[in-house]
C-alpha cells in the first residue's frame, strides 16, 4: 500500500464513522462589546500602553506641534509630510510633500515623517492609519526612520471593536504598536525591520 493508497484508507474510515454518528455543531460565542464610544476615551490609558511599546508620547497643544517636531528631529532635518497637514503643524520645519510623489529613495533619505492618524486605541496602545486625512499613502510612514505621529483626543477610543467600528473598509489599514520591531529565536529585539525605527506620538 502506497502512502496515498494509506491516505485514502484512513480518511474514508473516518467519513464512515462520522456519517454514522455526525458531529453536533459548535456554536461559537461571538459576545464582543460592538457598541460605539460614549463619552470621552480614557487618554491617559493609552498614552500608557503606547509607552509600554517603546514610543515615545507627548502631550502637545496645535499651537507647539512645529516646535516639538523641530525639537525631535534637529533644525537641518528634512521632515516629510502628506500634502494636507496643517500649516501649524509644519511652521519652520523643512518639510518634502509628498506631492508629486515621492520616489523610495527620496524617502529613505528623509530624517522623519510627520502624519495624523485614523484611530487610537487605549486597551492595546495601538494606531491605526487608513491613508486618509493628513496620514498620506502608507509608503510614507513604512520607508523613513522615525516616524512622528499625531493622534488628537477625540480620535481616541477604548476598546478595539470600537475602532473598527470607527474606521470604513474600503481603505488599507496600517495597525502601529510601537517602532517596527521583532526578536530571532534568540528573543533579541530588533528594531526598524519593517519600519520606523523611532515612533513619536504626539497627543494633541
Amino acid at each position: 500500500m502506497t502512502g496515498t493508497d494509506g491516505r485514502a484508507a484512513v480518511l474514508g474510515r473516518i467519513r464512515s464513522a462520522l456519517a454514522a454518528v455526525p458531529p453536533q455543531p459548535v456554536t461559537v460565542p461571538r459576545e464582543y462589546h460592538r457598541e460605539p464610544l460614549s463619552g470621552p476615551a480614557d487618554v491617559e490609558r493609552f498614552a500608557e500602553a503606547v509607552a509600554e511599546y517603546r514610543a515615545r508620547v507627548h502631550r502637545v497643544a496645535a499651537s507647539d506641534i512645529a516646535g516639538l517636531v523641530r525639537e525631535l528631529t534637529g533644525s537641518d532635518a528634512t521632515v516629510v509630510v502628506p500634502p494636507d497637514v496643517p500649516a501649524e503643524w509644519i511652521t519652520g520645519v523643512r518639510i518634502l510633500s509628498d506631492d508629486p510623489v515621492l520616489t523610495v529613495e527620496q524617502l529613505d533619505a528623509a530624517d522623519a515623517v510627520l502624519t495624523g492618524c485614523a484611530v487610537g486605541i487605549a486597551a492595546t496602545g495601538t494606531i491605526v492609519l487608513d491613508a486618509g486625512a493628513t496620514q498620506g499613502r502608507r509608503a510614507l510612514t513604512l520607508v523613513p526612520d522615525h516616524h512622528i505621529c499625531v493622534v488628537r483626543t477625540d480620535q481616541i477610543v477604548d476598546i478595539v471593536p470600537q475602532g473598527f467600528a470607527a474606521l470604513g473598509t474600503e481603505r488599507p489599514l496600517t495597525f502601529i504598536s510601537g517602532p517596527s520591531a521583532t526578536s530571532d529565536i534568540e528573543l533579541e529585539r530588533v528594531e526598524g525591520v519593517h519600519g520606523p525605527r523611532t515612533l513619536d506620538v504626539l497627543i494633541l
